[in-house]
C-alpha cells in the first residue's frame, strides 16, 4: 500500500501541488503557472510531483486533485452538453418554464430543449399525479431527434420521494440508451427551480469533467501511478472519487475555495477560524466550523443562474499579490485587475513597470520573497513611500473588513492566512484574536486537497407527525453513510459529521429539513 498522496489544485494564477505522508505531514510542494486550459497544468503539476519529488510511483496511494473546470465551462459557455430537461410536476410547476431567467447565451449553449410532464409529490409524500410514462417516453424520442447529449430530470418534492424521477431515468436510458442522466434528488435542496438549475447544470458539463478526468488518468499511467486512486475535491472540502466525480460535477465547481480552507485546518489544528486565502488574483476569505468550510445558507449563483446545493460561504474580493496599484488624483486603489501570473516579469521588483500589491509590500519591508530576480531596492526607489502606504493600508482595509462581513458573530476569531500572497499581510488585523500564518501556508490548497476525507451530504424532508423524530434522524444518517461509502470511504471508517434540522413553519404539520453530512477515509 502507497505511502503517499498527491494534491492538486487550481488557482487563477498558480496550480499548487502538494506531497503528503501517511500522517497527512507535507512531503513536497511546488507550484506551476496555470494554463488556459486548465488541464495542461494540472498535468505539468503531477509530472514536476513525481520527478521532483523523489518518490517511487509505487509509494503513491492516491491522487486528488481540486479543479475549475466546470465552473469555466458554465462561465465561458464553452464544452457544455446540448442538455434535455424534463420537468416532472404537471399539472401543477406549469407557471414558471424551465430556465426562464437563465442567461440567454447559456440557455442557447445547451440547447434550451425541455419538456413538462405529469406526476410529482406533496411535500408529506402523496402523489400529486401518477407519473406520464408515455410522455417521458415521447420526450425522450424527441431529446434524440434533437441531438440531446445529456437529460436533466427534476420531479416536485423529489428529496421527499423520488419515485417518479427514477422511473422516469429508467425509460429515458431505454430510448436514448447510455445517456448521461442527471436527478435532482441527488443534488440539490426542496425548493424546485433552484434543484432544477443545479442538475440542468450538472448535466450541462458532465462532458468536461469526464474529459479532464481522462487525461488525468493517462498522464497517472504514464508516470507508473496507474494502480493509485483517483479523487475529486468537492466544494465542500471532501473528496469524491473519479467515478462519482464524473456523475456529480457540479460539486467541483468551488473545490478551490474549499480546499484553502481545509487545508488551513490540517496546517494549524484550529477546527473553528477565518480563514484568508491570498492568491495571485483574488483574496478568498472563509470560514472553519468543526473542521470543515462552513456552506452557504442562501442562494448561490453560477454563471448568471442561481442555485441551492453544496456551496462554501467565502467572500471574494480583488486584492491579491498581483493586483495593480492605482493613483488618479491622488486616491490610491488595488486592484481589481491583476497581473497574475506575470507578476515575475511585470511586478517592479522584477524589472518591470507595473506598480502591484506585492511591490508595496517589498517596498515597505513587510515581506520577503526568496527569488534572486527579486529586487525589493528597485520597489523602495522607484514607488514613492507614501503611495506604498496609502496602497497597503488600502490593501489591509479591504481584508478587514471581508473579515467583518463574513463573521456571524462580533466577537473576535482566530484567522489563518493561507495561499502565495499571504505573507504580505500583517500579524494584526482588525476582528482577528490571532493572525496565523503556518508553514506551508503557501500551499494550503493543494494539502487541504491532498488531506481531505471521503465525504457526502443528505438532505431529506420528514414529517413528525408520520415518522418519529428518532427513526427519520437513523433513516437520514444512514442514508448519508451509505453515500459515502458509494463516493469511495472505507468501510468501517465513517462517521456522522454533523446533523442540522431545519423547521418548515410555513407547511402544514411539523414538517422538517434534515441535512446530515458523513465522511470517512479514503480506501487507500
Amino acid at each position: 500500500m502507497g505511502r503517499f498522496r498527491i494534491g492538486i489544485d487550481v488557482g487563477s494564477t498558480n496550480t499548487d501541488v502538494a506531497v503528503v505522508d501517511e500522517k497527512g505531514q507535507p512531503y513536497y510542494t511546488a507550484k506551476v503557472t496555470t494554463t488556459p486550459d486548465v488541464t495542461t497544468g494540472i498535468l505539468q503539476a503531477l509530472e514536476k510531483a513525481v520527478r521532483e519529488s523523489g518518490i517511487s510511483p509505487d509509494d503513491v496511494a492516491a491522487v486528488m486533485y481540486g479543479t475549475t473546470h466546470g465552473l469555466n465551462a458554465i462561465v465561458t459557455r464553452r464544452g457544455l452538453l446540448k442538455v434535455g430537461v424534463l420537468r416532472i410536476g404537471l399539472p401543477a410547476t406549469t407557471a414558471i418554464e424551465p430556465m426562464l431567467d437563465w442567461p440567454a447565451d447559456l440557455r442557447e449553449a445547451i440547447g434550451s430543449i425541455y419538456r413538462l410532464v405529469s406526476g410529482g409529490f406533496e411535500f408529506n409524500g402523496e402523489e400529486i399525479a401518477p407519473l406520464d410514462e408515455e410522455a417521458v417516453r415521447r420526450a425522450a424520442e424527441e431529446f434524440k431527434r434533437k441531438g440531446v447529449e445529456a437529460v436533466a430530470i427534476t420531479s416536485v418534492f423529489s428529496p421527499v420521494r423520488p419515485d417518479h424521477e427514477v422511473r422516469a431515468a429508467e425509460i429515458v436510458r431505454k430510448v436514448m440508451g447510455d445517456v448521461p442522466i442527471s436527478m435532482s434528488h441527488t443534488l440539490g435542496s426542496v425548493g424546485l427551480l433552484e434543484r432544477e438549475n443545479a442538475t440542468i447544470l450538472n448535466a450541462a458539463i458532465v462532458g468536461v469533467m469526464k474529459r479532464s478526468i481522462s487525461a488525468v488518468r493517462e498522464t497517472m499511467e504514464k508516470l507508473g501511478l496507474g494502480e493509485a486512486k483517483l479523487y475529486l475535491a468537492q466544494n465542500d472540502g471532501t473528496i469524491i472519487s473519479a467515478d462519482m466525480a464524473e456523475r456529480y460535477p457540479i460539486f467541483t465547481v468551488a473545490a478551490a475555495v474549499s480546499n484553502s480552507v481545509r487545508g488551513a485546518y490540517v496546517l494549524t489544528g484550529l477546527k473553528d477560524a477565518i480563514v484568508v486565502d491570498t492568491g495571485g488574483t483574488t483574496t478568498n476569505v472563509g470560514v472553519l466550523e468543526k473542521g470543515f468550510p462552513r456552506e452557504s445558507s442562501s442562494a448561490v449563483i453560477i454563471g448568471g443562474v442561481r442555485t441551492m446545493f453544496m456551496m462554501p460561504d467565502f467572500i471574494s474580493i480583488g486584492v491579491a499579490g498581483g493586483s495593480i496599484v492605482k493613483i488618479k488624483d491622488g486616491e490610491v486603489t488595488v486592484g481589481p485587475e491583476s497581473v497574475g501570473y506575470k507578476l515575475v516579469e511585470e511586478g517592479i521588483a522584477w524589472g518591470g513597470n507595473t506598480i502591484t500589491a506585492t511591490d508595496v509590500a517589498l517596498a515597505l519591508g513587510v515581506m520577503e520573497i526568496d527569488d534572486p530576480k527579486c529586487d525589493p531596492e528597485r520597489a523602495r526607489k522607484l514607488i514613492p513611500r507614501d503611495i506604498a502606504e496609502k496602497a497597503y493600508k488600502y490593501i489591509v482595509n479591504a481584508v478587514e473588513e471581508a473579515i467583518d462581513r463574513i463573521k456571524t458573530k462580533p466577537d473576535p476569531m482566530p484567522v489563518v492566512l493561507v495561499g502565495g500572497g499571504s505573507a504580505m499581510l500583517p500579524r494584526k488585523l482588525k476582528g482577528a484574536s490571532e493572525v496565523i500564518r503556518p508553514a506551508g501556508a503557501q500551499s494550503a490548497n493543494a494539502i487541504g486537497a491532498a488531506t481531505a476525507l471521503i465525504g457526502a451530504t443528505v438532505e431529506k424532508t420528514y414529517n413528525y407527525e408520520q415518522i418519529p423524530r428518532q427513526k427519520a434522524l437513523e433513516e437520514a444518517k444512514k442514508a448519508a453513510i451509505d453515500k459515502a461509502l458509494e463516493s469511495g470511504a472505507a468501510p468501517g471508517t465513517v462517521e456522522v459529521a454533523f446533523v442540522e434540522e431545519i423547521s418548515m413553519p410555513y407547511l402544514p404539520g411539523n414538517i422538517v429539513k434534515v441535512r446530515v453530512k458523513a465522511v470517512g477515509r479514503a480506501w487507500v
